[in-house]
């Protein structure tokens, strides 16, 4: 298989019939560890909303389990990628999702910037960093496969192209990004958790490197310093470098899964789809997805 061969069955492909097996070969196949990262930034993205992460905080999740808080989001969201919507996994996870958060009360505000996220921040990683930009079809699958997620979730007034997505996303940024105490401990706890992933005496390290990749909003929501401008260019050439020695190598042949992931340590001995998750007491608020009835996920 040459390197743009799997790119040209893409573009062979109907993007809004076959939106989720596109996405899945370009998650799995094409952009495999730029997605993980770009889904990691994505979620911390949220945190800088003061209504979303004000109640993370509340719940402790976030700040007392991040390492299971990650696993579970990333398993779960990509169960529904590897398995597909209508496939026994797809609907387990859309179950155990729901169900997690049938005690939550969170606006569809919140919930539509959530969605909104894992479309726009992983093109915007992949057209900086990756071995190349998307194309127009992967870019297109990616709305119509978190549109129809949205829908699985009861998000009402899901935007319905890439450009709406994005357009949601800016303007709520602008208008809601804010400084908030519980948010930076959240922040704090992901950057933690990060950097827990490699050799220990790095974390100093990891953690200034991280805060080279975000862009400026989050850094003041969450009142950062700003990283000196010689560290941030030379973090982010190296990022880039990557996507392109990416590029010379071989194509994969072989699908990468979240649950592959070696930022993936909470469950050593396997897992089940339905006991992931938070198990929440009635009443108490914190995660950016409302809960619906579990026969829409059917």
């Amino acid at each position: 298989m040459k390197r743009f061969q799997r790119l040209a069955e893409i573009r062979r492909m109907d993007p809004y019939e076959g939106a989720s097996e596109i996405y899945r070969l370009s998650s799995a196949y094409e952009f495999p560890w730029d997605f993980s990262r770009a889904l990691e930034l994505a979620l911390y993205r949220t945190y800088a909303v003061p209504s979303i992460g004000r109640l993370l905080a509340e719940t402790s999740e976030f700040t007392g389990r991040p390492q299971k808080r990650y696993d579970d989001t990333a398993l779960l969201l990509d169960a529904i990628v590897e398995h597909g919507f209508g496939s026994a996994q797809g609907r387990t996870a859309i179950r155990t999702i729901n169900r997690m958060h049938r005690a939550y009360d969170i606006g569809d505000d919140d919930m539509r910037y959530v969605l909104c996220t894992f479309v726009v921040t992983p093109k915007r990683w992949i057209d900086a960093y990756a071995w190349r930009r998307m194309s127009r079809h992967e870019i297109v699958a990616s709305a119509v496969h978190y549109r129809t997620l949205g829908r699985h979730m009861g998000i009402r007034d899901v935007p319905g192209s890439y450009e709406e997505f994005e357009e949601y996303l800016d303007t709520y940024e602008a208008a809601h990004f804010a400084w908030d105490e519980g948010a930076r401990r959240v922040s704090d706890a992901t950057l933690d958790l990060m950097a827990s992933w490699y050799p220990r005496p790095l974390a100093p390290f990891l953690r200034a490197a991280t805060l080279t990749l975000l862009d400026e909003p989050l850094l003041r929501a969450f009142r950062y310093t700003p990283p000196a401008p010689g560290t941030r260019a030379i973090v982010r050439r190296a990022v880039r470098l990557r996507g392109r020695a990416v590029r010379l190598m071989p194509p994969r042949r072989v699908p990468h899964h979240a649950r592959q992931n070696r930022e993936i340590k909470g469950y050593p001995n396997g897992y089940r789809l339905t006991d992931l998750g938070t198990h929440p007491v009635p009443g108490v608020r914190g995660c950016p997805v409302r809960h619906i009835d579990t026969s829409t996920a059917d």
